[in-house]
């Protein structure tokens, strides 16, 4: 993650993985949410910030979560029904239940039916919000498949050469085991940048880079600027001369794979909430797994080793950093922005809820 999106040094507050986790689910619990599976959803989001991926931790989700259940828009105590069931695929209806919750079971049981079918897609709408995909996908490599994830985003893009935001900015997750080099595992949304890294700037003071956004007529900014009282998204490659017809062609191709593979309409016309699809692929039913693992580590380090430009220290493919992130902020703590803590605390005593979290 860029430094513009990250709390500094001198103003983060240093937290435990097992302090924030353990108080995000009291929390969770507080408001309705069964225990288990308010540790499941601690641990997703938790998970995005060890990880660096601090435009989808607790910071800018917690509130949101909390906000969309006490609106009766989330449904605390749903639970997964099965519509279809036909071998390899498999549809659900998520009964608006949380997606941080529902998408773990909803990856465990799409890669439970791939140990049986080789591959499986799963796909479930009338859910909500989940996190960050990387979460999901990671539970695939634990058990050595390559996992797919992808999810309907909030429509805030806009098409190429259009000047209205009726576009998913629509994230997708991919990743592959390895031996010794760290997995694979990419994931981003088709937006030039996600709309949770822009809270993120407002909150830390920072400026939009140029090409990120449109003004509310469409025009592309193109030059650095304080985050605006209104805006909309780019797609991928921001405008079309440099490939913005790539980010929004995927958005389309993620849209048709989520809702409306779900039979619940497209883009300003979906219904029912927000939709995932979950793919999961058992390696060894194509090549044997350690000849895919070392092929990966051999692949991986070549591009790992490839002498980079006079101004670049390293090359690195999607996971590294994060990998090495979660390391350092396991040792060290998770660095949060003050208010976020104190936004945590205050809510700990309006939920009359126990924690060791100190600002």
């Amino acid at each position: 993650m860029l430094n513009c999106f990250q709390v500094s040094d001198e103003l983060a507050v240093r937290v435990d993985v097992q302090v924030i986790e353990d108080t995000v689910k009291r929390i969770l619990f507080a408001v309705g949410i069964p225990i288990e599976a308010a540790a499941v959803a601690s641990n997703s989001l938790v998970y995005a910030d060890l990880h660096g991926i601090d435009s989808h931790g607790i910071s800018n989700l917690v509130p949101t979560y909390l906000r969309r259940i006490t609106r009766d828009e989330i449904n605390p105590r749903a639970s997964l029904s099965m519509i279809k069931d036909d071998g390899a695929t498999m549809s659900f209806d998520c009964d608006r239940g949380l997606g941080a919750t529902q998408g773990q079971e909803l990856m465990v049981k799409t890669c439970e039916r791939a140990d049986q079918t080789g591959i499986a897609i799963t796909n479930a709408h009338n859910g909500s919000h989940f996190g960050t995909c990387a979460y999901y996908v990671n539970i695939a490599i634990e058990r050595d498949m390559i996992g797919l994830c992808m999810t309907s985003g909030g429509l805030y893009m806009t098409p190429t050469f259009g000047s209205k935001p009726i576009v998913g900015i629509n994230p997708i997750g991919f990743g592959a085991p390895t031996r010794n080099e760290i997995p694979f595992l990419f994931d981003a949304s088709m937006s030039s940048v996600s709309s949770n890294k822009i809270k993120l700037l407002r909150r830390l003071d920072q400026k939009v880079l140029p090409w990120w956004l449109t003004d509310m007529e469409g025009q592309p900014i193109n030059h650095e600027t304080n985050v605006p009282a209104n805006y909309m998204m780019l797609p991928l490659g921001a405008t079309r001369e440099v490939g913005s017809h790539k980010g929004f062609s995927l958005a389309i191709m993620i849209e048709v794979l989520c809702s409306l593979l779900a039979g619940t309409g497209g883009g300003p016309h979906r219904r029912q909430g927000v939709a995932h699809t979950f793919v999961a692929i058992d390696v060894k039913r194509f090549c044997e797994i350690d000849t895919f693992k070392d092929d990966m580590d051999r692949y991986l380090r070549t591009l790992l080793d490839c002498p980079t430009t006079p101004q670049d220290e390293r090359v690195v493919y999607a996971g590294v950093l994060e990998h090495e992130t979660a390391i350092e902020r396991r040792r060290l703590g998770i660095p949060y922005h003050p208010d976020v803590i104190e936004w945590m605390l205050k809510k700990c005593e309006e939920l009359n809820v126990k924690t060791t979290l100190k600002l």
